[in-house]
């Protein structure tokens, strides 16, 4: 078990385990209330590439939830740092969304559909059979290709749609090269996770909805982890892995009820 009161930081994933598409889940507001309460370090450390923070901000807005802008991290951000600290202003041919260009940009990454150093791949409706072409071709000619993140599907509101790996995989395929993903559960995310935060490993709770990317994220980081049962996984799902979350609930709500009951 954890004793959440004794934890300085949290890390929480968004998709499945705060929301689904736009409609907030369960007790979430109680949850964010008491982080905010008990004076709790958080970061919502997202594999969704194609928001930015102030776009993932005002989507909680909506919904009646005042988080600021400081406490999200995606891993549009995470790529853009990787590739920062690769090649310093490199040209890529990116398939993405917002989040994905402005992170890119902001970098001082330059776009580039002719020659580029790196093929980008995210998710967005902007995927089609002429983009995925072109980054084929541009793989076979050298370019080195990224993917945002390994989720290989997300939930929404009436089920899944296939995430950035799935979108990865006709041009591994077709190239016969594989990509490397930035995000979740790469330890590069997880470490500047923490460092935002100020924390230990020891210290923080990684929270999340997939033992694929979320628990094993945490885990490996030397964290404490919560399986959430809102999102993609089950119990099912769950006795196909080889690891073990350190405790596992139906919603973050149940986070909140279980550190009050330790007081």
């Amino acid at each position: 078990m954890i004793n959440f009161n004794e934890k300085k930081g949290f890390i929480c994933d968004m998709d499945g385990v705060i929301y689904h598409g736009n409609k907030i889940l369960p007790s979430v507001a109680d949850f964010i209330g008491w982080l905010q309460r008990t004076g709790k370090e958080f970061l919502f450390l997202t594999n969704n590439s194609g928001s930015t923070p102030k776009e993932l901000q005002q989507k909680l807005a909506r919904m009646g939830l005042d988080v600021p802008e400081k406490h999200f991290y995606t891993s549009a951000l995470a790529t853009a740092a990787f590739l920062k600290e690769q090649s310093p202003g490199c040209s890529v041919y990116a398939i993405g969304e917002a989040g994905l260009f402005n992170a890119l940009y902001d970098a001082g990454i330059t776009m580039n559909d002719v020659n580029p150093d790196y093929v980008v791949m995210g998710e967005g409706k902007s995927y089609s059979l002429d983009s995925l072409t072109k980054a084929t071709n541009l793989v076979l000619k050298g370019a080195r290709l990224i993917g945002a993140n390994s989720d290989v599907s997300g939930p929404i509101e009436n089920g899944i749609t296939p995430a950035c790996r799935a979108l990865v995989a006709p041009i591994e395929m077709a190239t016969g090269t594989q990509a490397y993903f930035c995000g979740k559960p790469n330890p590069l995310m997880m470490r500047t996770g923490l460092k935002l935060l100020g924390c230990h490993s020891g210290e923080a709770v990684m929270v999340g909805d997939r033992m694929d990317t979320d628990v094993i994220s945490g885990l490996e980081s030397g964290m404490s982890t919560v399986l959430v049962l809102s999102g993609v996984s089950t119990m099912e799902t769950l006795k196909t892995y080889a690891y073990r979350p350190t405790v596992v609930l139906d919603g973050v709500g149940d986070i909140v009820r279980m550190a009050e009951a330790t007081v």
